[in-house]
């Protein structure tokens, strides 16, 4: 599948990166990874397969698609 690169609030290539998959339209997202386990422990359905990483607000507000 083909990733399109959206935007980044990093400098020198760090993250945090959002990429949209092509094909599916879905959001793909570059972050640090949550290793929190109070913050991991309130998470809820969580499959074995998924993760969860942390990303500024402000990459959000500024490159997240609006539709």
């Amino acid at each position: 599948m083909t990733l399109r690169f959206i935007g980044t609030t990093s400098e020198h290539g760090n993250c945090p990166t959002l990429y949209e998959v092509v094909e599916t339209g879905e959001i793909l997202v570059q972050g640090e990874v949550e290793t929190d386990p109070e913050h991991l422990a309130q998470l809820r359905d969580v499959k074995g397969s998924e993760t969860f990483v942390r990303v500024p607000r402000e990459l959000l507000t500024r490159f997240a698609p609006k539709e």
